[in-house]
């Protein structure tokens, strides 16, 4: 007999599902690094050992809610496992990459960061539909949203980086605007979506979604919202199409991505030297070409997950002073994947993106009414931000989570959906996945 409720007989219960819902929204929160991190952040900005220890703190409660929640629903987690066997082989590679890694004890602790943060996307992804995580999604970053423009009103020194862009209640800009880019797609998700109720509430927070990005100053998250908008139309028009005019929109904004990709190669900087602006890019455009020298020395395996960016390793500190600042990641999330597993990590990923793209398309057009856009559109962001940004494999961070849990997500509902639409079986057309949830 299984019980759904804890308390005693003449006092209060509490459901699991309140417990799942509030433990997950608690986990995401502490995940994101709100708060906690700008409080015990020096003056400066930075972290202290001490502080960084402090801040590992929360991870356990996360991490014991992740195992019970697991236990619990184990045979759907089975089921996740089998139905995308490459996220769990892709799991193995940071502990696997001990065996080459410079620097093996920071490999194994961070791979061991990294497995529960998987594990938690397995949570998200088993007890939580697209829309219901929608829902938890908006109430846990609107919460950080809005939290970031009341501290800037509140406390502005706190609020505000020395340069005078805004953090909010992050270390820095440019989380806050990573968080905010999202959150505006969560707000115009359930505006478009109409059937939470929200939509007063959602136009509050989407209006403090743009103030904190323009704040921010963040132009990976502007651009990223940018994409964000674009990918909205593009997947309502293939859910729209016919068969014939999917396979024609998809050829024309593949070919259309690759001419963007190919003029942003060819005349990003000569456009921003132009325009007076950064044709650094911050310091990324030199980072890259001394990042790319030391892929080609371990093309094949890498330096091991995540050992490269530490004191430890002689080329990292060599790559700091010639490019005068220490760098805490190659700021290209496809570059830190080649430097952790080489190609033996990037090609196993570079299947897993097309598949689960495939997948979440093929919902989109055949499944619709279950809010299967947002999720689509916030991978593509995803791989959109990690090309001057680092999140790829990131343990303890939530946009990562949210980046797995879509993937899962896509490979947990997508045979359901082929099997209901097979000719040999008819489905309902409304709520065809809606058999692998439980409240």
């Amino acid at each position: 007999m299984r019980v759904d409720s804890l308390g005693t007989a003449s006092g209060p219960t509490i459901s699991w599902r309140t417990i799942e819902c509030w433990g997950a929204g608690i986990s995401l929160f502490f995940q994101a690094g709100a708060l906690l991190p700008l409080i015990l952040a020096d003056a400066d900005g930075t972290l202290s050992e001490s502080a960084k220890s402090i801040l590992r703190l929360p991870c356990f409660p996360v991490y014991v809610f992740t195992i019970v929640i697991l236990i619990r629903n184990f045979p759907q987690f089975l089921t996740a496992l089998r139905r995308n066997l490459i996220v769990p082989a892709i799991l193995v590679l940071p502990f696997l990459s001990t065996l080459w890694s410079i620097a093996p004890p920071t490999t194994l602790r961070r791979a061991i960061g990294l497995l529960f943060c998987v594990l938690l996307s397995y949570v998200l992804a088993i007890r939580f539909t697209p829309r219901q995580l929608l829902f938890l999604i908006f109430v846990t970053l609107g919460a950080c949203i809005v939290l970031s423009v009341v501290m800037s009103v509140v406390s502005p020194s706190l609020a505000t980086m020395p340069d005078g862009t805004m953090r909010g209640i992050f270390i820095h800009k440019n989380v806050l605007g990573w968080y905010a880019s999202l959150m505006i797609l969560v707000a115009t998700a359930v505006l478009i979506d109409g059937t939470l109720g929200l939509r007063r509430t959602a136009f509050i927070v989407l209006a403090a979604g743009v103030i904190c990005l323009a704040s921010s100053g963040s132009m990976t998250a502007t651009i990223a919202t940018s994409v964000a908008y674009c990918l909205i139309g593009f997947y309502s028009l293939l859910q729209r199409s016919s068969s014939i005019g999917r396979v024609v929109i998809v050829l024309f904004f593949v070919q259309l991505s690759i001419g963007i990709l190919i003029s942003l190669h060819e005349f990003l900087v000569p456009a921003l030297e132009a325009l007076g602006k950064d044709a650094t890019l911050t310091g990324r455009v030199p980072l890259w070409e001394l990042v790319d020298r030391e892929i080609s020395d371990r093309w094949m395996f890498g330096y091991g997950y995540q050992s490269f960016w530490t004191t430890a390793n002689p080329e990292a500190t060599r790559m700091w002073l010639k490019i005068g600042w220490p760098a805490p990641h190659a700021h290209n999330g496809y570059r830190d994947i080649l430097l952790s597993f080489g190609i033996m990590g990037m090609v196993p990923f570079v299947l897993l993106l097309l598949h689960a793209i495939r997948q979440g398309a093929v919902l989109q057009c055949h499944d619709p009414q279950y809010g299967w856009l947002w999720l689509n559109v916030l991978t593509i962001m995803i791989l959109v931000m990690n090309l001057t940004e680092s999140i790829f494999f990131a343990q303890n961070d939530t946009i990562f989570i949210l980046f797995t849990t879509a993937i899962i997500m896509f490979s947990l509902y997508a045979p359901v959906v082929s099997i209901s639409r097979s000719p040999h079986r008819q489905g309902p057309s409304r709520g065809l996945t809606s058999g692998l949830q439980t409240s």
